[in-house]
């Protein structure tokens, strides 16, 4: 995930604002729970002040989750935080298509 403040002060300000947003962003496929993203396993991108601009996602789905996004099923995403919020948002089928071939 890239977040992106081309003014350095706004920049600044925003990433303040938006500190533990990598822990917030989520999948759901279908009807199945939301899974949140696992965030920064390489090393901590977040510090006392702000988070990054840059963070490393990824989602556990279930064998569930994995067996309906494969059949075709709705994957939807969105962000539950409180400075940032993006309610779901259903992914295009070619996005759809082109995650499914990474599921195992």
């Amino acid at each position: 995930m890239m977040i992106q403040y081309s003014d350095p002060d706004e920049r600044k300000v925003a990433l303040a604002k938006l500190k533990g947003i990598e822990d917030r962003v989520w999948v759901q496929v279908a009807d199945q729970p939301k899974v949140f993203a696992i965030a920064d396993e390489d090393l901590e991108r977040e510090n006392e002040e702000k988070t990054s601009s840059v963070h490393f996602l990824r989602f556990e789905l279930d064998p569930t989750s994995i067996a309906a996004a494969k059949s075709g099923a709705a994957i939807r995403m969105g962000i539950d935080l409180a400075a940032y919020t993006v309610e779901s948002m259903t992914l295009a089928d070619n996005t759809r298509s082109a995650l499914v071939v990474d599921l195992a």
